[in-house]
């Protein structure tokens, strides 16, 4: 600790390395394996030493949580951000093709999958999750706005909500887990996320 009581630089070092360490043994063993032992063995440090940074499995899991949902959330705003100011449908296609790439990073989609299955089981992981959703709604919900002259705030924000769950659920199936992407489903997934984004409203 500094003298003021915040972490020195070394401290969060050592404290980033803790959570990578959690990460992977999340990523590599699940959710009922993620234990300060575990984790203190995949980092090579002793238990007292993770006990430290994390004195319960509830810290680390805490913190392991908002460093995840932080991150993507990150790249949501960014996204987003990078496209809202146009109004061209190459600008919706470039912010689907972004999140539909995550599909393609095995890593990415088993974290979530085991933060999905540790919300299952956890009200605050859950409320974390949950939490991390709604402020992805909210800025595709903007984007919606922008893309899709005339919808309402309340429409913009179903849209959204179904986009995000069209991109959640897909993730299972486009990355191999539950299933296998074809070029069919593909096209068929394509054409109702950019409809979501930015459609004609109905009369």
């Amino acid at each position: 600790m500094s003298a003021a009581g915040g972490p020195t630089s070394k401290g969060r070092q050592r404290r980033t390395a803790l959570l990578d360490a959690a990460e992977r043994v999340l990523t590599g063993s699940g959710g009922s394996e993620l234990t300060l032992r575990a984790v203190a063995e995949e980092a090579g440090v002793r238990l007292g030493h993770l006990q430290y940074y994390f004195p319960a499995r509830s810290d680390l899991l805490s913190a392991l949580l908002d460093r995840i949902l932080a991150s993507s959330l990150e790249r949501v705003t960014a996204l987003t951000a990078l496209t809202a100011a146009h109004t061209h449908g190459t600008d919706r296609e470039a912010l689907l093709d972004a999140v539909l790439s995550d599909h393609d990073d095995p890593r990415l989609v088993m974290l979530f999958t085991e933060v999905w299955a540790l919300a299952a089981h956890d009200e605050e992981a859950a409320a974390a999750v949950r939490a991390f959703y709604d402020q992805y709604v909210t800025h595709v919900a903007a984007f919606v706005r922008e893309h899709a002259p005339g919808v309402s705030e309340a429409e913009a924000h179903h849209r959204a909500e179904v986009f995000v769950m069209l991109m959640e659920g897909s993730a299972l199936f486009r990355s191999g887990i539950t299933g296998r992407r074809t070029a069919g489903t593909d096209a068929r997934l394509r054409e109702a996320a950019l409809t979501l984004l930015g459609g004609a409203v109905r009369p």
